[in-house]
Protein backbone atom coordinates (compact mmCIF):
# COMPACT_ATOMS: atom_id res chain seq x y z
CA UNK A 1 0.00 0.00 0.00
CA UNK A 2 1.28 3.43 -0.90
CA UNK A 3 1.85 5.98 1.85
CA UNK A 4 -0.79 8.36 0.48
CA UNK A 5 -3.34 5.55 0.39
CA UNK A 6 -2.50 4.57 3.98
CA UNK A 7 -2.88 8.17 5.17
CA UNK A 8 -6.24 8.48 3.41
CA UNK A 9 -7.41 5.18 4.92
CA UNK A 10 -6.40 6.21 8.42
CA UNK A 11 -8.02 9.63 8.05
CA UNK A 12 -11.33 8.18 6.82
CA UNK A 13 -11.49 4.92 8.76
CA UNK A 14 -12.52 4.11 12.31
CA UNK A 15 -8.89 4.16 13.52
CA UNK A 16 -8.46 7.85 12.73
CA UNK A 17 -7.86 10.10 15.71
CA UNK A 18 -11.18 11.72 16.69
CA UNK A 19 -11.36 15.38 15.83
CA UNK A 20 -11.78 16.50 19.43
CA UNK A 21 -9.15 14.16 20.84
CA UNK A 22 -6.31 16.38 19.62
CA UNK A 23 -7.84 19.52 21.12
CA UNK A 24 -8.59 17.81 24.43
CA UNK A 25 -5.06 16.46 24.79
CA UNK A 26 -3.48 19.77 23.86
CA UNK A 27 -5.71 21.57 26.34
CA UNK A 28 -4.61 19.05 28.97
CA UNK A 29 -0.98 19.79 28.08
CA UNK A 30 -1.69 23.49 28.64
CA UNK A 31 -3.57 22.82 31.88
CA UNK A 32 -0.52 21.01 33.24
CA UNK A 33 2.23 23.07 31.59
CA UNK A 34 1.04 26.64 32.14
CA UNK A 35 0.98 26.39 35.97
CA UNK A 36 4.47 24.91 35.88
CA UNK A 37 5.67 27.75 33.65
CA UNK A 38 4.13 30.26 36.02
CA UNK A 39 5.79 28.49 38.94
CA UNK A 40 9.19 28.81 37.25
CA UNK A 41 8.57 32.52 36.77
CA UNK A 42 7.29 33.22 40.29
CA UNK A 43 9.89 31.10 42.11
CA UNK A 44 12.93 31.69 39.93
CA UNK A 45 12.32 35.25 38.75
CA UNK A 46 9.35 36.91 40.42
CA UNK A 47 6.81 39.23 38.79
CA UNK A 48 7.87 42.79 38.14
CA UNK A 49 7.20 44.98 41.16
CA UNK A 50 5.17 47.53 39.24
CA UNK A 51 3.00 44.94 37.51
CA UNK A 52 -0.26 46.59 38.56
CA UNK A 53 0.92 49.95 37.24
CA UNK A 54 2.07 48.65 33.84
CA UNK A 55 -1.33 47.07 33.26
CA UNK A 56 -2.36 50.53 32.11
CA UNK A 57 0.52 50.87 29.60
CA UNK A 58 -0.27 49.86 25.99
CA UNK A 59 3.18 48.39 25.32
CA UNK A 60 2.75 45.93 28.17
CA UNK A 61 -0.31 44.52 26.43
CA UNK A 62 1.54 44.42 23.12
CA UNK A 63 4.29 42.44 24.83
CA UNK A 64 1.75 40.08 26.40
CA UNK A 65 -0.75 39.61 23.57
CA UNK A 66 1.76 39.28 20.73
CA UNK A 67 3.09 35.87 21.96
CA UNK A 68 -0.39 34.74 23.02
CA UNK A 69 -1.57 35.33 19.44
CA UNK A 70 1.25 33.09 18.23
CA UNK A 71 0.32 30.45 20.79
CA UNK A 72 -3.32 30.54 19.71
CA UNK A 73 -2.47 30.03 16.04
CA UNK A 74 0.04 27.31 16.95
CA UNK A 75 -2.63 25.49 18.95
CA UNK A 76 -4.83 25.33 15.84
CA UNK A 77 -1.88 24.15 13.75
CA UNK A 78 -0.91 21.46 16.25
CA UNK A 79 -4.38 20.01 16.61
CA UNK A 80 -4.71 19.83 12.81
CA UNK A 81 -1.27 18.31 12.33
CA UNK A 82 -2.09 15.71 14.98
CA UNK A 83 -4.61 14.06 12.64
CA UNK A 84 -3.70 12.34 9.36
CA UNK A 85 -4.86 14.05 6.23
CA UNK A 86 -6.11 17.23 7.93
CA UNK A 87 -4.80 20.37 6.16
CA UNK A 88 -3.24 23.17 8.16
CA UNK A 89 -4.91 25.68 5.84
CA UNK A 90 -4.05 29.24 6.78
CA UNK A 91 -3.36 28.70 10.47
CA UNK A 92 0.34 29.29 9.86
CA UNK A 93 -0.50 32.83 8.74
CA UNK A 94 -1.98 33.45 12.16
CA UNK A 95 1.39 32.60 13.71
CA UNK A 96 3.37 34.70 11.23
CA UNK A 97 1.24 37.87 11.37
CA UNK A 98 2.06 38.79 15.01
CA UNK A 99 5.77 38.44 14.24
CA UNK A 100 5.47 40.64 11.16
CA UNK A 101 3.43 43.18 13.12
CA UNK A 102 5.96 43.49 15.94
CA UNK A 103 8.81 43.73 13.42
CA UNK A 104 7.03 46.56 11.60
CA UNK A 105 6.36 48.36 14.88
CA UNK A 106 10.01 47.94 15.85
CA UNK A 107 11.19 49.45 12.56
CA UNK A 108 8.92 52.45 13.02
CA UNK A 109 10.12 52.98 16.60
CA UNK A 110 13.76 52.53 15.55
CA UNK A 111 13.50 55.10 12.75
CA UNK A 112 11.63 57.58 14.91
CA UNK A 113 13.99 57.28 17.90
CA UNK A 114 17.01 59.59 18.37
CA UNK A 115 20.33 58.02 17.41
CA UNK A 116 21.50 57.71 21.01
CA UNK A 117 18.29 55.92 22.07
CA UNK A 118 18.26 53.24 19.40
CA UNK A 119 20.69 50.72 20.84
CA UNK A 120 19.28 50.99 24.39
CA UNK A 121 15.81 50.32 22.99
CA UNK A 122 17.13 47.22 21.24
CA UNK A 123 19.36 45.78 23.95
CA UNK A 124 17.55 46.94 27.07
CA UNK A 125 19.00 45.71 30.35
CA UNK A 126 18.13 42.02 30.09
CA UNK A 127 18.98 40.92 26.54
CA UNK A 128 21.51 38.38 27.84
CA UNK A 129 18.88 36.36 29.69
CA UNK A 130 15.68 37.03 27.73
CA UNK A 131 15.92 34.31 25.08
CA UNK A 132 17.03 31.59 27.48
CA UNK A 133 14.40 32.58 30.05
CA UNK A 134 11.57 32.35 27.52
CA UNK A 135 12.83 28.94 26.38
CA UNK A 136 12.98 27.77 30.00
CA UNK A 137 9.42 28.90 30.74
CA UNK A 138 8.25 27.26 27.51
CA UNK A 139 9.68 23.88 28.53
CA UNK A 140 6.71 22.51 30.55
CA UNK A 141 4.21 23.33 27.80
CA UNK A 142 6.60 22.00 25.15
CA UNK A 143 6.96 18.68 26.96
CA UNK A 144 3.20 18.40 27.42
CA UNK A 145 2.41 19.31 23.81
CA UNK A 146 4.94 16.81 22.46
CA UNK A 147 3.52 14.11 24.70
CA UNK A 148 0.01 14.95 23.46
CA UNK A 149 1.10 14.78 19.82
CA UNK A 150 2.95 11.52 20.44
CA UNK A 151 -0.30 9.96 21.64
CA UNK A 152 -2.05 11.01 18.42
CA UNK A 153 -1.18 10.40 14.76
CA UNK A 154 0.83 13.23 13.17
CA UNK A 155 2.06 12.35 9.69
CA UNK A 156 4.21 15.46 9.36
CA UNK A 157 6.31 15.13 12.52
CA UNK A 158 8.71 18.00 11.85
CA UNK A 159 5.86 20.46 11.29
CA UNK A 160 3.93 19.06 14.24
CA UNK A 161 6.98 19.44 16.47
CA UNK A 162 7.48 23.00 15.25
CA UNK A 163 3.82 23.80 16.01
CA UNK A 164 4.23 22.39 19.52
CA UNK A 165 7.30 24.59 19.88
CA UNK A 166 5.42 27.69 18.72
CA UNK A 167 2.62 26.94 21.18
CA UNK A 168 5.11 26.52 24.00
CA UNK A 169 7.21 29.50 22.96
CA UNK A 170 4.20 31.79 22.82
CA UNK A 171 3.08 30.71 26.29
CA UNK A 172 6.62 30.96 27.65
CA UNK A 173 7.05 34.49 26.29
CA UNK A 174 3.71 35.59 27.74
CA UNK A 175 4.64 34.19 31.14
CA UNK A 176 8.07 35.83 31.01
CA UNK A 177 6.39 39.14 30.12
CA UNK A 178 5.00 39.24 33.67
CA UNK A 179 8.58 39.52 34.93
CA UNK A 180 10.40 41.31 32.11
CA UNK A 181 11.05 45.04 32.66
CA UNK A 182 11.55 45.82 28.96
CA UNK A 183 8.79 47.62 27.07
CA UNK A 184 10.35 48.72 23.78
CA UNK A 185 9.26 47.29 20.45
CA UNK A 186 12.81 46.69 19.10
CA UNK A 187 13.68 44.62 22.18
CA UNK A 188 10.52 42.54 21.88
CA UNK A 189 10.95 42.13 18.12
CA UNK A 190 14.43 40.65 18.50
CA UNK A 191 14.72 38.92 21.85
CA UNK A 192 11.16 37.72 22.36
CA UNK A 193 10.99 36.40 18.82
CA UNK A 194 14.34 34.67 19.38
CA UNK A 195 13.03 33.11 22.59
CA UNK A 196 9.95 31.78 20.78
CA UNK A 197 12.08 30.53 17.89
CA UNK A 198 14.16 28.29 20.17
CA UNK A 199 11.38 25.77 20.99
CA UNK A 200 10.12 25.99 17.40
CA UNK A 201 13.51 24.86 16.09
CA UNK A 202 13.89 22.23 18.81
CA UNK A 203 10.43 20.89 18.02
CA UNK A 204 11.19 20.71 14.30
CA UNK A 205 14.38 18.77 15.06
CA UNK A 206 12.87 16.42 17.63
CA UNK A 207 9.59 15.86 15.81
CA UNK A 208 10.89 13.31 13.28
CA UNK A 209 12.44 11.30 16.14
CA UNK A 210 9.74 11.53 18.77
CA UNK A 211 6.51 11.77 16.75
CA UNK A 212 7.03 9.02 14.18
CA UNK A 213 4.56 6.15 14.21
Amino acid sequence: MKTDDLVALLAAGPVAAPRRAASRRLWLALAVGVPLSLAIMFVGYGPRRDLLAVLFWPMFWVKLLFPLAIAGAAFVMAQRLARPGVPVRRAWIGAALPVLAIWMLAVVVWIDAPQEARMPSLMGQTWRVCTASIALMALPVFAGAMAALRSLAPTRPALAGAAAGALAGGVGAAVYALHCPELTAPFIAVWYVSGIAVPVLVGALLGPRLLRW
